[in-house]
């Protein structure tokens, strides 16, 4: 554009220098001097001008495009894995509801918990105390007095007590002399003793069943 504004100038000046200023031009019927001669040269040059600004303003106007291309390509790969190690649930021990005021019982439970494997349980046990207490109150009330009595002397306690009080319990309807005779003659059939036997009898039992719980166990956890 610029070089092309160059060339129209340089050919103008080159029109308006070989114009002979000192003779009169004709053109047609009409004749000009040197000043209107003059005068059409700069309005020619001004036309121009006004051309070729608005050719270069026109191309200045127009916007710049400008294009671009980007292909991305992106790929992911992974592996995961996850692990979870956790404790296996606790062996709660349950609930043993013993409130019932017409029963003699005691609610016991317990639970045993390993990595491996965890056991609960539980039961009732009689309250003997309280059952023979319950049994002489109802005789009694029944008006069988001797019988409540017999109940009672069922208790170790309770037998040395009469037999201090010179009160021996009854023995197979005997009282006073003749039972404290009668138990001296059957010594096993005293209270203590029977108790005694008894409870030798319970040890034994809760041995066994010890060594049985404790082989079944092991065997477990081999």
């Amino acid at each position: 554009m610029h070089r092309l504004l160059s060339i129209v100038l340089s050919k103008l000046t080159i029109v308006i220098n070989t114009t002979d200023i000192n003779k009169i031009h004709t053109n047609g019927f009409r004749t000009y001097n040197k000043k209107e001669m003059q005068m059409r040269n700069i309005k020619i040059i001004t036309i121009v001008m006004l051309v070729i600004f608005g050719m270069t303003s026109a191309l200045a106007a127009d916007p710049i495009v400008t294009e671009s291309t980007s292909n991305s390509t992106v790929t992911t790969t992974g592996d995961n894995k996850t692990t979870v190690k956790s404790p296996p649930p606790s062996a709660i021990s349950p609930s043993i509801n013993s409130s019932n005021s017409d029963l003699c019982t005691v609610g016991i439970s317990g639970a045993v918990q390993t990595q491996i494997l965890g056991i609960s349980g539980g039961k009732t046990v009689r309250d003997l105390n309280c059952e023979r207490l319950k049994l002489a109150k109802t005789i009694y009330d029944m008006g069988m007095k001797v019988a409540a009595v017999s109940i009672m002397c069922q208790d170790e306690r309770v037998f040395n007590a009469m037999e201090m009080a010179g009160t021996p319990c009854p023995y197979f309807g005997k009282i006073g002399e003749e039972a404290q005779a009668s138990w001296e003659a059957a010594p096993e059939r005293r209270p203590e003793n029977i108790v005694e036997e008894k409870r030798q009898n319970d040890n034994r039992r809760t041995v066994e069943k010890a060594l049985g719980w404790s082989a079944l166990l092991y065997l477990l956890l081999l």
